[in-house]
């Protein structure tokens, strides 16, 4: 089992910045990716970045250039930073790994991003 837990979320006004954290527990163990997600009200849960086991990332189009996701080399940390915040922005971003071997994949329990204009 692995458990990811989610920080960092918060209220923040447009043009400011966040740091979300992830800190995961347990077997990890053949990691295949790590990324973040987010959901907004109404709308389907979409990809903002990810990081591949050999360290490639891969942005949305909608945060490249303002989001930048890292980890921590024993990958018990994945962050995102997040610069130049925008109103659509706002959103429950959570932390996903996805593992090798059939072993599927697990997700945090979600943090809230709320960007005022």
């Amino acid at each position: 089992q692995v458990q990811l837990v989610e920080s960092g979320g918060g209220l923040v006004q447009a043009g400011g910045s966040l740091r979300l954290s992830c800190a995961a527990s347990g077997s990890i163990s053949s990691i295949h990716f790590m990324g973040w997600y987010r959901q907004a009200p109404g709308k389907e849960r979409e990809l903002v970045a990810s990081m591949g086991n050999g360290g490639n990332t891969n942005y949305a189009d909608s945060v490249k250039g303002r989001f930048t996701i890292s980890g921590d080399t024993a990958k018990r940390n994945l962050y995102l930073q997040m610069d130049s915040l925008k109103p659509e922005d706002t959103a429950v971003y959570y932390c996903y790994y996805f593992f090798w071997n059939g072993r599927g994949g697990y997700w945090g329990q979600g943090t809230q991003v709320t960007v005022s204009s």
